[in-house]
């Protein structure tokens, strides 16, 4: 059974019984016969799932569910309405006020257990990419932990990652997974020493080959998953400080040896670096840091992508505004 209940909602008791009959074996049940009951038991219970009538005295179901996605408690639990209501227009309003399915009584008991256990299932999964996405920004703030402070960094320069890579024609949900994957770009960093990372002057030969070990201890770590996302963020965290013309590290690749994701992340990453504030710097102007990314082009950073990304300077400029504003907020 679901840890949450199933709400059921009618106001009349043979439905109810009809419902516990149906779902009863499965899934545990709680009912309410009114719109206000409704309201009541949902913002109590916090069910999973919601079956709403449509026809009850005093609030209709319309009225109830769009109730229910005005209140951000209760916004997210799916509705699915049960209602003699055959008309289209009908099944429209229910959509249109909120509902993610429209079942038209005399229910059939196997079709109400196929959507209920569809829509629990969406909900379960949900859940999990939520989750997932938890863990991966708590590891790319993990990844700064020890860093000199960054503010919002990391989602900046991802929100300029997936733009980029959206111009560079990626697919809708290959730039998704990028822009999930670019803060975990410096996860090695946990592994290096804070008087290194947060050393104010210029850092000896033997402490730069000790920073240069977050690449691979980044690596290292992501790639213990075989989740998709977690490959391309330990590609990423291999060889985002790779260069086009071979003079990066860790191993000097050039050109299209380095993988393109690693390629934008770079790109991204030092546009970011460059405009924003650090203990040691005032933020560049914007009109700087693009100069400087042009004069970085085939020898820092793929040519290719330097000129897209100096095409989509406008949109670039728009995630900044929206960060910078979440930074000061936060401030």
């Amino acid at each position: 059974m679901t840890p949450e209940p199933i709400l059921v909602v009618d106001d009349e008791p043979q439905n109810l019984a009809a419902m516990r009959q149906v779902l009863g074996d499965a899934y545990r049940l709680i009912f309410a016969r009114n719109g206000s009951e409704a309201l009541a038991a949902a913002a109590k219970r916090e069910p999973a799932l919601i079956l709403l009538d449509i026809e009850m005295p005093g609030m209709d179901g319309y009225a109830v569910c769009r109730a229910l996605k005005a209140d951000p408690a209760t916004a997210l639990i799916p509705v699915i309405f049960v209602t003699g209501l055959a008309d289209v227009g009908n099944e429209a309003a229910g959509f249109a006020a909120g509902a993610v399915d429209y079942i038209v009584k005399p229910v059939s008991p196997p079709i109400v257990r196929a959507r209920v256990k569809t829509h629990l299932s969406l909900v379960q999964t949900s859940r999990l990419e939520q989750s997932h996405r938890d863990a991966l920004s708590m590891l790319g703030v993990a990844g700064h932990y020890n860093d000199q402070e960054t503010g919002v960094h990391i989602w900046r320069m991802a929100g300029y990652a997936r733009a980029l890579a959206a111009a560079c024609g990626w697919e809708p949900a290959a730039c998704a997974r990028l822009e999930l994957a670019a803060p975990m770009h410096d996860m090695g960093k946990i592994g290096i020493p804070g008087q290194i990372l947060r050393k104010p002057g210029p850092l000896t030969p033997a402490e730069w080959a000790v920073m240069q070990d977050h690449t691979r201890i980044g690596h290292d770590i992501l790639r213990m998953s075989d989740a998709p996302v977690f490959q391309l963020a330990a590609e990423i965290a291999l060889r985002h400080h790779e260069r086009w013309d071979g003079t990066g590290y860790p191993d000097g690749l050039a050109g299209e040896a380095i993988p393109e994701s690693a390629r934008i992340v770079a790109l991204a990453d030092v546009f970011d670096a460059l405009t924003m504030r650090r203990p040691y710097k005032e933020p560049w102007p914007v009109e700087q840091a693009f100069a400087t990314l042009r004069a970085g082009s085939g020898s820092h950073f793929d040519p290719r992508i330097a000129a897209v990304f100096d095409v989509i300077q406008a949109q670039i400029l728009e995630i900044k505004t929206a960060w910078d504003a979440k930074e000061s907020a936060r401030a």
